[in-house]
């Protein structure tokens, strides 16, 4: 709905700013009195204010340096509050502990080890499960090379089930026979290793000899 314009004459507005202090209601009533005025409503004597910036003196809000009453004071403990309270040392339901595993959407498993995380420094981090149990016999993958999961599983970290491969065997593990390593069955996988092996160290010979 449209508003109705006010108007007020310079008297009018002296007075309502000499009593700007006044409650909202009570300065209304007393304008209104006072000038006899029965078009104006409280609303627009409150929006007038506001548009003046004549506060009516009511504190809003704290001071600077206001110090809460209970400050320092311990609250009287309540037993529902009691009950849903952290107690001391008590973890929350979805902490990740030491040795918490997860899958990645690669389909590899990450497990959390005492190892400072590099970049938030946190004493715990994620690692890859197989690439973390196959180091532990094997010692670290050397520059070059990369873990090969041999039965096509991911999720199998057995170190038995991963080989350590030059990083220039992958392209012809993904497309040998259009189909991939990984896609191939089972009884067709040491055969497809084998050729991709040969295939390179025939290829690193080549380029020796050029």
């Amino acid at each position: 709905m449209k508003r109705t314009r006010v108007d007020y004459i310079p008297e009018e507005l002296a007075w309502i700013e000499a009593h700007k202090d006044w409650p909202r209601a009570q300065l209304h009533t007393g304008f209104c009195a006072r000038f006899g005025r029965s078009d104006v409503t409280v609303e627009n004597v409150k929006r007038l204010c506001i548009r003046k910036g004549w506060n009516d003196g009511i504190a809003k809000g704290y001071a600077p340096g206001h110090v809460p009453a209970n400050k320092g004071k311990r609250q009287p403990a309540h037993p529902n509050n009691a009950r849903t309270q952290f107690k001391s040392g008590q973890q929350p339901r979805n902490t990740k502990y030491l040795g918490h595993e997860r899958v990645t959407r690669d389909g590899y498993v990450e497990i959390s080890v005492a190892e400072t995380n590099p970049h938030t420094g946190f004493a715990r981090r994620y690692v890859q499960k197989h690439r973390w149990l196959w180091e532990g016999v094997n010692g670290p993958v050397p520059d070059g090379m990369r873990l090969k999961c041999l039965d096509g599983n991911r999720t199998n970290t057995d170190p038995s089930n991963w080989e350590a491969l030059p990083v220039g065997m992958s392209p012809r593990l993904n497309g040998m026979y259009g189909r991939g390593y990984d896609a191939a069955p089972a009884a067709l996988k040491p055969s497809i290793m084998a050729i991709a092996k040969l295939a390179h160290k025939a290829a690193a010979f080549r380029k020796g000899r050029q």
